[in-house]
């Protein structure tokens, strides 16, 4: 059936659909490549974003009222992500730090009941502040923690780009709590450090890249990719206990 139609387009629409959105694939391609380690290549990288934009063209239906660009793109950063990961970037070793990274911020936001600052984290790892930058490098270099990243610790759970724009919901009730998660989300970031703030805007809205965001705001790349894997790592913590059910204290 036709894309204009009520339905998912056809076999013929699907190819067009693909040959069309080829620039996509290597702008995003030449976006990402700055983000993943040296031994990941441009070929690795392309040809696991062609199978995410495939895998777009043959999900998509119109009737669900999103641009196929949009679906595309997201299923192009998935597939990269998934690409990375498989070719084992993010270690095991990598995962236990970022848990227990994670740990620390939401046992102080408990106890404190307020985001806590880099020093207090630092403290609470028993690092000192140098160590802790360096791990949050280690974690995250614009793209290890992303807003693909899921908010369990399981592979099939949601992510944060899930709960920004929910592609595949059916029902009011489903739309009404994915309304929710945004609004959750977006309450989250305003409760982020200005910087941190201006880390996730820039580059997830304006998509600048680390070097362009780093000329911005008058900072080293090093420590913008320190800022933005500290607030998605902070706004992790806030949806998963959110997800389980597990409100945050009253703030003072």
């Amino acid at each position: 059936m036709s894309i204009n139609g009520y339905g998912p387009p056809g076999a013929a629409e699907r190819e067009k659909m693909i040959e069309n959105h080829l620039p996509l694939v290597q702008y995003l391609v030449e976006r990402m490549l700055s983000q993943v380690p040296a031994f990941v290549n441009r070929e690795d990288l392309r040809s696991a974003a062609l199978v995410g934009l495939m895998d777009a063209a043959s999900r998509f239906d119109p009737r669900r009222g999103v641009l196929f660009k949009t679906f595309a793109e997201q299923r192009i950063r998935g597939a990269i992500y998934d690409e990375v990961r498989r070719m084992d970037w993010f270690s095991r070793s990598m995962r236990d730090k970022q848990s227990r990274l994670s740990r620390a911020i939401d046992g102080l936001e408990k106890k404190l009941q307020r985001q806590p600052e880099e020093q207090e984290i630092a403290a609470e790892m028993e690092l000192s502040l140098d160590d802790y930058h360096e791990l949050l490098l280690q974690v995250s270099h614009l793209g290890c923690v992303s807003l693909n990243e899921t908010l369990d610790e399981g592979d099939s759970g949601r992510s944060f780009i899930d709960n920004l724009e929910d592609v595949a919901q059916e029902s009011v009730q489903d739309r009404m709590e994915a309304q929710e998660l945004s609004h959750e989300l977006a309450g989250y970031i305003g409760e982020l450090s200005e910087k941190e703030q201006q880390v996730l805007a820039l580059y997830y809205y304006e998509e600048l890249s680390q070097k362009e965001i780093s000329e911005v705001l008058a900072l080293t790349e090093g420590r913008i990719s320190q800022l933005h894997s500290q607030a998605l790592i902070k706004m992790k913590v806030k949806m998963s206990r959110s997800l389980r059910g597990q409100k945050p204290g009253p703030k003072p």
